[in-house]
């Protein structure tokens, strides 16, 4: 089953083109709200332009921001203002993560880029007793509720870009210039390979294409 036809793809990336907006800074604050007020360490793992980064030093003593890429990662120090307690660093995830441990880490569009199951145990072993674990991910849509869940989000995200955009032909922002690719693991495989990992994590399906795991370390 699938709602969208490839017609209709195609005129979507057209639009989204002339239209864009960051379908993960949309979640961005929903990200925020799952974390305390206040804590010490914090990492971002997949940072690109810093934007998360950012509004993590908001709250937390210290923040370690990570990307694969020095061209984005080079953009995101230039945007930061030099007060902010964020160091970024260019780094493989998989192979030099900084050590924790962290009381939050994030991961936004970037663990599909990653080994799950291993990205996964690399983050539980860095995150602090009592500490979150919020990731924002991609997946395969492969069942009904999938794909009318995608077919529902092209009405939204033709709202959204219009309204954020204000009708306007606009230039991609700096957090969507970084490498892309698209996701491999379905929804379910995904909630199958974190509860091995991450017993409790809490997983759902989100608009736009995305969803969301919070873990909260014992």
């Amino acid at each position: 089953m699938k709602i969208l036809s490839p017609r209709v793809l195609r005129a979507l990336e057209r639009f989204n083109a002339a239209h864009p907006w960051d379908h993960n800074a949309h979640y961005h604050r929903w990200i925020l709200r799952r974390l305390p007020r206040r804590f010490d360490r914090a990492l971002d793992v997949g940072s690109g332009s810093g934007d998360l980064a950012r509004l993590l030093a908001g709250r937390a003593a210290s923040v370690q921001a990570v990307d694969s890429d020095p061209v984005i990662t080079d953009q995101a120090r230039k945007l930061t203002a030099s007060g902010l307690p964020v160091t970024y660093t260019v780094a493989d995830a998989m192979a030099e993560l900084p050590s924790g441990p962290y009381d939050v880490i994030t991961c936004v569009a970037t663990v599909h880029h990653l080994p799950f199951t291993q990205a996964l145990t690399r983050f539980r072993r860095r995150l602090a007793p009592g500490g979150t674990l919020v990731i924002v991910g991609l997946f395969r849509a492969q069942t009904p509720v999938d794909h009318l869940l995608g077919g529902a989000a092209v009405p939204a995200n033709i709202a959204a870009g219009w309204l954020k955009n204000r009708g306007r032909f606009s230039r991609r922002p700096v957090a969507m210039t970084a490498p892309t690719r698209s996701a491999e693991m379905t929804f379910g495989e995904i909630v199958r390979e974190a509860g091995d990992v991450l017993p409790g994590a809490r997983l759902r399906r989100r608009l736009f294409w995305r969803y969301t795991l919070v873990w909260n370390h014992p």
